[in-house]
């Protein structure tokens, strides 16, 4: 290691490497994620948009929420533009100290060919030195110790042979290594600012910045709400196991991210003295006299009176209450997440008895209901025809006559084009377009329930204690598919005539049907021309109708229960002493007859059993490998009184469903479908 020597970089060129190199790990990735974008509307998508007045005035505020969005990109675009111009600059003066470096060719240097003569090398050579001599005008010291060197190498012998075998007139000379740092940082005078610089970025700034980013984010749960707030979701939740809907949303008013001293973000003005109390007087069944804390807060009757003047599409001043609407209806959907996910935990430690008291399914399903109130900007019990754009109360008396009684947003759907019409005839046509672009984009959710138990022979048969796995499988289609269809039957429950469709339900109740049907069909029917044997024949016929049913037709817990009744039965006529009769032998016969079928056909189905437990197997592994995590996909729903986009997350992500249902009327069939 003796000709390898350390040395600091001088020139300056090992640095401009480090430099060139770091700006441009930086400058890639900046252009291709900040480099503002002019998004480019697409003319299709743009003409299935409502473009009512209040999808109109959203678009307008949503604009508006970002003044300085101009300024911002000009000055996004100005910073990578000159750092993109700042790496060309030290690309070039890179590859000038590479070429001054890599490049001594003294014939160049000298402005001679290749093979010159020692005469010609000498000319040359007092011509050039009596210009860049340094102690003339013209002068330049490096120039001029290139011009010795390379003058040296084409006169001496030994100067010239080294030049030939290393590329260098001096010979081999020593490899050296440079460090990517100019010399100035470890120049005496310097030490001590070099010190205190360091001292300032690790010892100070580092830990600043680390601490105040470690302490803002332990406030804050997976969903970005306050802690403080999730502990009063479980005191509240824990507290009231049964939760009225009107509770639940009084709970969600007394957040913590709507109290100032949590949130920075909250503004309280003097004119709230006087608007604020104005709007109780006109909001009834308030509960402002609760002396719960912290219901009672002020911060909270105003966040629950400003939820109740959204539920009723009330209008507020523009600069004051209306923002404050705004901000607190934007944050509720993470809010109600974060509920749900509570009342969540609690019923499982209820079931862990780790709690005494188990929340009722109706706390989760009004808190789960809040959701798309919230985004409709609807009451629970409002019609589901309101979410449509143009339609109020006053116009709901049309949808109403002697041949049809429509009360929900699917029995409008199957209508044809004429029936439609006029029911709506109090719209104009671009009215009445909005209303169909609308309607045909409102989802239409197809269930498919699956129980099994995991890990067991038949996983079909379900026994005490056995742990049951449900598997809910929600596909989310349109309601453009139904117009005109009149072949979906909706059950006419409550719920229907208070606005939304029990699809779930009515798809459940379907099966059942059909599979009663095919029961009665299935069981063995005795001849007429068979006589019964009095007291004998009503033993033996009960079972026998039982086995004939076939296992395609029942669930699979039928089996297990007939099967103790086929061991049974043939002691019972032993003790009777022979009693049997000639219909005792027959159904004996067509029974096991049936059992040879029936295990015939299991013996060739059993491959493809084999197969559909592999491929549930497989799908299980890839379900553990994955991460834990939430779906942050969305769909577009129409509502124009919730502040953010067309779309947002669902409670139901929750549960981890296959799918998300984003509207009010399909979070009720969710809702319904849970409770049952």
């Amino acid at each position: 290691m003796g000709g390898q020597k350390f040395e600091y970089d001088e020139s300056g060129s090992t640095f401009f490497y480090f430099v060139l190199s770091f700006l441009a790990l930086i400058l890639v990735p900046a252009t291709f994620y900040y480099w503002p974008r002019k998004r480019k509307e697409d003319p299709a998508k743009q003409a299935e948009l409502c473009q009512c007045p209040n999808c109109i005035q959203k678009q307008i505020i949503i604009e508006q929420s970002e003044p300085y969005k101009k300024v911002k990109n000009f000055f996004i675009m100005l910073a990578i533009i000159s750092g993109w111009v700042l790496l060309g600059f030290l690309a070039a003066k890179v590859s000038q100290f590479d070429y001054e470096m890599s490049n001594f060719d003294p014939y160049e240097i000298l402005g001679l060919p290749p093979g010159a003569t020692q005469g010609e090398i000498k000319r040359s050579y007092r011509k050039q030195s009596l210009i860049l001599h340094p102690d003339k005008e013209t002068g330049d010291e490096k120039a001029f110790m290139k011009l010795t060197k390379a003058y040296q190498a084409l006169t001496d012998d030994e100067a010239r042979r080294n030049w030939e075998k290393y590329g260098n007139p001096d010979g081999p000379g020593a490899m050296s290594f440079g460090i990517a740092l100019p010399s100035w940082i470890v120049e005496k005078e310097n030490s001590v600012w070099v010190l205190g610089l360091y001292a300032l970025v690790f010892m100070v700034a580092l830990p600043t910045a680390v601490g105040t980013w470690w302490y803002r984010s332990i406030r804050f749960s997976g969903e970005q709400v306050l802690l403080d707030t999730t502990q009063m979701y479980f005191y509240f939740c824990h507290k009231t196991p049964s939760m009225p809907l009107k509770r639940a949303l009084m709970i969600l008013a007394a957040s913590c991210e709507f109290d100032r001293r949590h949130n920075s973000e909250i503004i309280e003005r003097i004119t709230d003295n006087e608007e604020v109390p104005m709007l109780l007087r006109e909001l009834p069944n308030l509960g402002e006299k609760n002396k719960e804390q912290p219901l009672c807060r002020p911060y909270s009757i105003k966040a629950r009176a400003l939820l109740h003047a959204h539920l009723m599409r009330m209008r507020l001043p523009e600069e004051t209450l209306e923002v404050d609407r705004r901000y607190i209806v934007s944050r509720c959907p993470n809010l109600i997440v974060e509920m749900v996910n509570c009342v969540n935990q609690l019923i499982a430690l209820a079931y862990a008895r780790r709690i005494p008291r188990l929340p009722t399914i109706g706390t989760i399903e009004n808190c789960m209901k809040l959701s798309p109130m919230i985004v409709q900007g609807l009451w629970d019990y409002k019609s589901a025809l309101l979410q449509l754009p143009y339609i109020t109360e006053d116009h709901l008396k049309y949808f109403t006559n002697r041949k049809k009684h429509i009360k929900s947003l699917l029995q409008l759907a199957q209508l044809s084009g004429e029936e439609r019409r006029q029911v709506l005839r109090f719209l104009n046509d671009k009215q009445y377009d909005d209303v169909m672009k609308v309607l045909s984009n409102m989802p239409y959710i197809h269930f498919q329930v699956n129980t099994e138990v995991i890990d067991d022979e038949n996983s079909t048969v379900v026994t005490a204690g056995a742990i049951v796995t449900v598997t809910v499988l929600l596909r989310r289609t349109n309601m453009k598919e139904l117009f005109g269809d009149t072949t979906v039957k909706e059950k006419a429950l409550k719920e229907d005539e208070e606005g939304g469709g029990d699809i779930a339900e009515k798809g459940e109740n379907d099966k059942n049907n059909k599979t009663d049907k095919n029961d009665k069909k299935d069981v063995y029917k005795r001849p007429v021309w068979m006589k019964q044997k009095k007291g004998t024949a009503k033993k033996v016929k009960k079972p026998a109708a039982k086995q004939q049913v076939k296992p395609a037709a029942t669930p699979a817990v039928v089996p297990n229960n007939d099967k103790p009744k086929e061991n049974k039965e043939p002691k019972k006529k032993d003790e009777e002493g022979g009693e049997e009769s000639e219909d005792g032998s027959s159904d004996e016969s067509g029974s096991h007859s049936d059992g040879s079928g029936e295990e015939s056909r299991d013996k060739s189905s059993a491959p493809d059993d084999d197969d559909d437990q592999w491929d549930k197997f497989q799908k299980r592994l890839q379900k553990r490998e994955r991460l834990e995590g939430r779906s942050k996909s969305s769909h577009p729903v129409h509502c124009p009184y919730f502040p953010l986009g067309t779309g947002y997350r669902s409670p139901s992500e929750g549960f981890r469903l296959e799918d998300n249902v984003k509207n009010s009327h399909g979070m009720q069939v969710f809702s319904r479908f849970f409770h049952r």
